[in-house]
């Protein structure tokens, strides 16, 4: 009796399991829409930090997708970015063929367009200017940061992805491009007629400073970590080291971050032998990333942030508030603590996945929250040209915290 009832339930899984391989379709079967589709869904599966997948089944999810009829690669596309939505994660995004590419040229270290770094607003969602690139196009005809972006060439932002955005401000050199701008501090609308040109992203300039304090300062203002940043920034520093900067001024007000491999590595400049971040993946396996004994100067350093502060910014101000190598001054950062890999795709597309969280050394956690700079300095918005100036409250805090024994003492 027990005999007959194994093969029972034998027979039972047996015709499970067979309608199962019936049901599925091979690999073959699969069109090249559907494989293109699956192989986003299997890259999140496998590499998303959240696996929950902001509560939804993602087995299921996959299921009801491939459900659908792709007939051309854009509808292939829009389910793609309809299933990466339901993450609500804004920073894991479906990136198409020359969005991918752009991304690629903006942390290579050279482009050609009108020279903006460009953000959504948090609470608006409007397309905002965090800074133009220092001798751009867009620097010269006067674009400021916190600018508002309502047009290009026509085209209303408020329907643009920011990529979207960036895509349509970059082009060949020579070609111009209109944008419609709003001032956010009187609401004055301007539209500008600009002309793209190659643009060197030199993320590093640097002066030094013999006027201002009672030593020399060397300041450094590093606008995004390229693949180039961490060479630039070294020499850099080394030729202001050769000219007798006594202290250091780092300036990473509106730089949005980049590469976290070159955040890493300019904490490592200034760093000896100290932890600079902590990652955390989706199994809550807590890895490190560790000062070499390579710092290449002892001076002493102020570090000035604000809200457009952000993402690889974040974490090398939080390394080096944590661990007492420099004093922060100016805002509250932007605080974006999560970790975003690209994966390329067969047509050249990509995904941007969110594959872990940072810590700061003192493990604080600052998504959403951001890091709180030693000395608050509030300042209104300055052109570029007015950084450094009497006009910069921030850089003057600097100065002052450096011109006084106890920063000294500290570095030292």
């Amino acid at each position: 009796m027990g005999s007959r009832g194994f093969r029972t339930t034998v027979l039972v899984v047996c015709a499970i399991a067979l309608s199962w391989i019936l049901w599925m379709p091979s690999a073959a079967a699969f069109t090249e829409e559907q494989k293109l589709f699956l192989q986003s869904w299997r890259i999140v599966n496998q590499a998303y930090i959240d696996d929950t997948f902001n509560d939804h089944n993602w087995w299921v999810l996959r299921q009801k997708f491939m459900q659908r009829h792709f007939d051309n690669r854009e509808e292939t596309y829009d389910a793609i970015r309809e299933m990466l939505a339901t993450l609500d994660d804004p920073f894991t995004r479906f990136l198409a063929p020359e969005q991918y590419r752009s991304l690629q040229v903006n942390t290579s270290g050279e482009l050609s367009g009108v020279g903006l770094q460009i953000d959504l607003d948090p609470e608006t969602q409007q397309l905002e200017v965090v800074a133009p690139i220092a001798g751009s196009p867009a620097s010269q005809v006067g674009i400021e940061p916190l600018d508002r972006i309502l047009e290009i060439d026509g085209v209303d932002t408020s329907k643009l992805t920011l990529e979207e955005a960036a895509n349509r401000m970059r082009g060949q050199a020579g070609t111009s491009v209109r944008l419609k701008i709003q001032r956010p501090r009187n609401g004055q609308i301007e539209v500008y007629e600009i002309v793209r040109d190659r643009i060197s992203l030199n993320p590093v300039y640097s002066t030094l400073d013999t006027e201002t304090g009672k030593n020399p300062i060397g300041y450094v203002r590093l606008s995004q970590f390229s693949a180039n940043a961490t060479t630039e920034l070294t020499r850099a520093i080394s030729r202001l080291e050769k000219q007798g900067a006594q202290g250091y001024i780092l300036d990473l007000r509106n730089n949005p971050g980049g590469l976290l491999q070159a955040g890493v590595d300019i904490a490592r400049l200034w760093l000896d032998n100290r932890t600079i971040v902590y990652t955390v993946n989706r199994q809550g396996v807590l890895g490190s990333f560790d000062a070499k004994h390579s710092a290449i100067t002892e001076a002493p350093l102020v570090v000035l942030v604000n809200q457009g502060t952000a993402s690889a910014s974040e974490i090398l101000a939080g390394a080096l508030q944590d661990n007492d190598r420099a004093i922060l001054v100016g805002e509250k950062t932007f605080g974006k603590g999560l970790i975003q890999s690209l994966f390329e795709l067969p047509d050249d597309s990509g995904l941007a996945v969110t594959v872990a969280k940072y810590e700061t050394p003192d493990r604080k956690d600052i998504h959403k929250v951001g890091i709180i700079p030693n000395k608050i300095v509030s300042q209104d918005p300055i052109m570029l040209s007015q950084v450094g100036t009497k006009a910069d409250k921030q850089y003057q805090a600097a100065v002052e915290l450096l011109t006084e024994k106890p920063v000294l003492a500290q570095a030292a």
